[in-house]
């Protein structure tokens, strides 16, 4: 089976677009496979998205996305959909755009916890559209600690700096960043060329599938909620987000 095209990887901008069209490539049993698609399917700490697809039979909701290569979305026993269908897709962009947020605002607070506290490194994280968590080692946050965590991610967000992407070799990753902050070691070795997300002039620069807002503005204020240790020295934080009043998507395109 072909791997499925993953059109929110073309650019930051790509995260923003929320209808396309695909075909149908294999059915099995409440799952299909697309040809290509804007759904972005569980991984990398980030929750999937939902949303619609529209076939010759219906329209059907999109439960949950999962897949590495081939991405299965899960639109129950009767979809009746068949392998050469043309589809429409469309996803919930509440949630696609609350993920982004929390993801954007993950790669910050782990930037400002690392160049902070002497290389604290980012062991562990998982984003959904209302909280999320980062997990931390070696540390041991005081009040005082996340205090200011919360204002110097604020500040950065307030500074409304830009968010890009690019394709770069894991050695010019090394190059601008330390193979610690980025986590280097648990990329695969075979894996030669990354995603790479980058915030303003190299505040944070990380091999990154998710997606992500294009402006720092657009995350709202981080309230840091919670604490709690994982044991040996590993901390969790638990954040949400005052979120700006953001309703519509600014992209109308269609992939």
């Amino acid at each position: 089976m072909a791997a499925t095209e993953r059109l929110y990887l073309n650019s930051i901008e790509s995260g923003y677009f929320t209808d396309f069209s695909a075909v149908v490539t294999a059915v099995q049993d409440d799952t299909i496979v697309l040809d290509r698609t804007l759904f972005y399917p569980l991984g990398g700490g980030q929750n999937w998205d939902t949303g619609t697809i529209s076939g010759p039979n219906g329209t059907v909701a999109v439960e949950e996305v999962r897949g590495r290569n081939e991405i299965f979305h899960s639109v129950g026993d009767d979809h009746q959909f068949s392998v050469g269908d043309e589809i429409h897709g469309s996803v919930d962009w509440q949630r696609r755009h609350a993920h982004m947020r929390m993801h954007t605002a993950q790669h910050l607070v782990s930037g400002v916890v690392y160049e902070s506290f002497n290389g604290t490194r980012t062991v562990g994280n998982q984003i959904h559209n209302d909280r999320s968590r980062i997990d931390f080692n070696p540390i041991s946050f005081t009040p005082e600690m996340l205090e200011e965590i919360t204002r110097q991610v604020n500040e950065l967000i307030d500074a409304n700096h830009p968010v890009t992407d690019s394709t770069m070799t894991r050695e010019e990753v090394n190059s601008e960043m330390p193979p610690e902050r980025t986590n280097m070691d648990l990329l695969p070795p075979s894996v030669k060329e990354l995603r790479v997300v980058k915030i303003g002039d190299n505040l944070d620069l990380c091999p990154c599938a998710g997606t992500h807002v294009g402006q720092l503005g657009e995350i709202g204020h981080i309230e840091i909620t919670g604490k709690k240790s994982k044991g040996k020295g590993t901390q969790r934080i638990t954040y949400e987000l005052h979120i700006p009043e953001i309703t519509t998507n600014p992209s109308s395109k269609l992939l």
